[in-house]
């Protein structure tokens, strides 16, 4: 996955958190920087005094700048007239066109000659606005979008909402991203967090995380601007389009519980009380499964047929209506109760992983 951190000279990081914040991400591989070019509460003499050499730094380790612009930006800047070539000056690779831009504007600006992307603002794009883009032949291959964030708690948007304008976008052929929280020190002025989706605002960073990548998210943003090393960890880690569930590992055989680390797909032909796997009977077939800890089957059990099973022995499922022992199948993991809506993503066909670390 494309994830990226936020940047935001002129607020409460001083330079040296942000270089160091810049530097950090690197070493992670992360290669995506947010900044906003029009937060009121920014201090324009520090954001002048650090913006070229935090962004010097950025180049350096090959990361693309992305700048939330309204026409607002311009005094920010310094600038009486919009330039293109104003913002590639500044190492800026992409422009997320906020709001105040006409949408013949936005087309013009996707066929600039100065290799600038763009990001249309996921949250709030509509039908028309595509149609319309496209009869002012605006170049989609220069364009992404972004979901916003929301600083005031209460006026996240919700899964529903992002989901519509999500797969609207996508079926446009264009990929989108979404904010998360850091819960390590909240953006200032409001300092509640930075979420896309209100259900984020408290939520644990990792499950957030795991959340937006089962939603179909293309690319992650940490919304605030100084995460900890293992909120960046997180985000490094993350796969596109698979579901990572957490769960507790309760088999003590080492072969198959290396192997029920892999990725598996959910079966096309959907069961009503269990998620099955399409890999598993082949996958554990040359392992011999002795029974263990066969009992009732809850929702979230992680189980998988034993030797006595014959042919159906390493079919691997996860409960989602409860079944009684079966001597036949072992309970060898659950996933524990925050984790269990995180099932209703594993739709046919769906890629899933078991996290058990």
């Amino acid at each position: 996955m494309n994830n990226g951190i936020s940047l935001y000279p002129g607020l409460e990081n001083s330079f040296e958190e942000n270089l160091q914040l810049i530097n950090i991400a690197a070493d992670y591989h992360i290669k995506r920087i947010f900044t906003s070019f029009h937060i009121p509460e920014t201090n324009f003499t520090d954001f002048r005094s650090q913006f070229d050499e935090l962004m010097k730094t950025a180049s350096q380790n090959n990361m693309e700048i992305i700048a939330d612009i309204s026409p607002d930006t311009l005094t920010l800047l310094g600038s009486k007239k919009f330039n293109v070539s104003l913002f590639k000056l500044k190492g800026i690779k992409r422009l997320r066109i906020d709001y105040g831009y006409e949408n013949a504007t936005i087309s013009d600006l996707s066929r600039n000659s100065c290799d600038i992307n763009l990001q249309l603002n996921a949250s709030t794009v509509t039908r028309q606005i595509l149609n319309e883009l496209s009869l002012h032949n605006a170049d989609f291959s220069h364009i992404d979008a972004l979901h916003n964030f929301y600083p005031r708690p209460g006026t996240g948007i919700s899964e529903k909402l992002l989901i519509d304008k999500t797969q609207m976008l996508q079926g446009n052929g264009i990929k989108v991203g979404a904010f998360l929280p850091s819960h390590n020190r909240p953006r200032p002025p409001l300092k509640k967090g930075l979420p896309t989706l209100e259900d984020h605002r408290r939520l644990p960073f990792g499950l957030a995380a795991r959340h937006l990548c089962a939603l179909g998210i293309n690319s992650i943003f940490i919304g605030d601007s100084l995460p900890t090393i293992d909120e960046i960890q997180t985000l490094a880690r993350l796969q596109e389009n698979i579901v990572t569930i957490k769960a507790r590992l309760y088999n003590k055989n080492p072969a198959v519980g290396q192997l029920l680390q892999r990725t598996f797909t959910a079966r096309l032909d959907e069961a009503r009380d269990v998620i099955r796997t399409q890999e598993g009977r082949q996958l554990f077939n040359d392992l011999s499964i002795t029974q263990a800890n066969s009992i009732d089957r809850q929702i979230g059990m992680i189980t998988l047929d034993n030797d006595l099973y014959g042919r159906y022995k390493g079919e691997l499922q996860i409960i989602k209506n409860p079944q009684p022992a079966d001597k036949k199948t072992n309970v060898v993991g659950q996933i524990p109760a925050n984790e269990i809506f995180l099932l209703q993503y594993i739709t046919p066909g769906r890629k899933f992983r078991l996290d058990f670390s």
